[in-house]
């Protein structure tokens, strides 16, 4: 019989966005343009020429956004800040606007009991920064921390948890070494020096927030557990590279000094010897980690995929979502394991977790029925229970997402919210799922219990 399901009593319970995704208004009281903005104006980029011009309108609407937070009696909101907003030319004059923006919404999250969770870059890069080179200048590690001093003296007190870079293997592989996302390059050499240039800026980052800050800090990453598709060596060492490049790149250099020997393997002689002082200032102490989880990958050789040479293999019986990722809860259980058996007992968030599946584009009878949302919600809540159970120090969930949103290149046509939006009247509605998380957060999970 299964273990009952209870969460500690100060389990942290929220929610999780990005700026560019809900925000709206991007240019708004001053604020500078971002890559996001350059690459949704060029046609073909985005899926049916969608943008953040208007997103979610959270811009106009964050108190009422947060009015739905308490409403589901939410106990966290992680957010991101959008750089340009604060540094339009992501470096020099600061936006007192774009401050004055996030210390209302501080404000509205404190005034009604929700801790605010701030990352500090979930994507969006200053265009102008982007013009110098953006993540393949070296001297983006210093105009990172010279941003994030200033919203660490603006903010720290009010917001007392900090990440730095929301998965940085994203901004990489999607957008340097695959071009499938902002900026839109397509390089090996360039995907390995914006790699280690993200990792110098969260060191520096880290090592600010040491001199500025009083609470904590951490870093996102997305994980991914590789599973072979045979126990044949060739299989077995597709999942080993496959496993370093996405997994274990950015964070072997934080806990363990050195990035995976894969990493060579597959990038040849784009990958360089990095200097041995680089690892000194990327390996600062961490306060916390956030894993954001979706799917596992079950993946097998193949010579013709470049660079990493390993294909994914579809799994037959499985409920697969809008996004074409595996439901697989026991990934995230394996996830939050893996990470206390190589890297030790570091305190975990799950900072991002939701699954992508047809909503209608309007609410019909004030209701949204998402069922197979529903299902996933339930099989991870279980899924993170059992991590706790077998000793991984994890102190609180964030679903993904609040709210409908711009899903990146993917536009609007994926929905992964439990609060759904008309995109054409911005109208909120309580989906099924908001429903039983705001029933999860009241009851620490025991609500999962009761049969179905």
């Amino acid at each position: 019989m299964n273990k009952a399901i209870q969460f500690p009593a100060n389990f942290l319970w929220g929610s999780a966005t990005s700026a560019y995704q809900i925000e709206g208004s991007p240019l708004a009281d001053g604020a500078g343009a971002s890559i996001w903005q350059r690459f949704c104006a060029v046609p073909g980029n985005v899926r049916d020429g969608d943008h953040g011009d208007i997103a979610c309108d959270h811009y106009n609407r964050y108190k009422e956004d947060v009015a739905l937070m308490v409403k589901l009696g939410l106990k966290a909101y992680r957010f991101s800040v959008s750089w340009s907003r604060i540094l339009p030319q992501g470096r020099g004059a600061v936006n007192q606007a774009g401050l004055d923006f996030y210390s209302r919404l501080i404000d509205e999250l404190l005034a009604n009991g929700i801790e605010p969770m701030v990352t500090l870059y979930h994507w969006d890069l200053p265009a102008a920064l982007d013009d110098r080179g953006g993540w393949l200048n070296p001297d983006i590690a210093d105009w990172f921390t010279d941003y994030a001093r200033v919203l660490f003296r603006a903010f720290d007190g009010r917001v007392k948890s900090w990440a730095t870079l929301n998965e940085p293997w994203v901004v990489t592989d999607g957008g340097y070494l695959h071009g499938t996302l902002a900026p839109g390059h397509r390089n090996l050499h360039e995907a390995a020096l914006a790699s280690h240039n993200l990792m110098r800026a969260h060191g520096s980052a880290v090592k600010a927030y040491r001199e500025e800050g009083k609470y904590q800090i951490g870093i996102v990453v997305n994980i991914e557990p590789k599973y072979p598709a045979s126990q044949s060596q060739a299989d077995l060492d597709a999942t080993r590279r496959a496993d370093a490049y996405m997994n274990r790149q950015y964070l072997d250099p934080i806990f363990l000094g050195a990035y995976p020997p894969e990493m060579k393997e597959i990038f040849g002689e784009a990958w360089p010897d990095w200097p041995a002082a680089d690892f000194d200032l990327i390996g600062q102490k961490l306060d916390f980690v956030g894993i954001n989880y979706y799917t596992r990958s079950v993946v097998r050789h193949e010579p013709a995929h470049w660079p990493l040479r390993v294909a994914p293999v579809r799994q037959t019986q499985a409920t697969y979502t809008e996004t074409g990722w595996e439901v697989f809860p026991q990934g995230l259980t394996d996830t939050l394991v893996n990470f206390k058996q190589r890297y030790g007992d570091t305190p975990l968030y799950v900072m991002e977790n939701g699954s992508a599946f047809y909503d209608p584009p309007q609410a019909e009878d004030g209701r949204v029925h998402d069922p197979l949302r529903v299902s996933c919600l339930r099989k991870n809540m279980g899924a993170l229970h059992a991590a706790l159970e077998l000793g991984v120090d994890l102190r609180g969930y964030m679903v993904w997402s609040l709210l409908d949103n711009l899903e990146w290149s993917l536009g609007f046509s994926k929905r992964f919210g439990i609060i759904h939006v008309n995109f054409e009247t911005q109208q909120r509605t309580l989906k099924d799922s908001a429903l039983l998380y705001a029933d999860i957060v009241a009851s620490n999970g025991a609500c999962l219990n009761q049969p179905v």
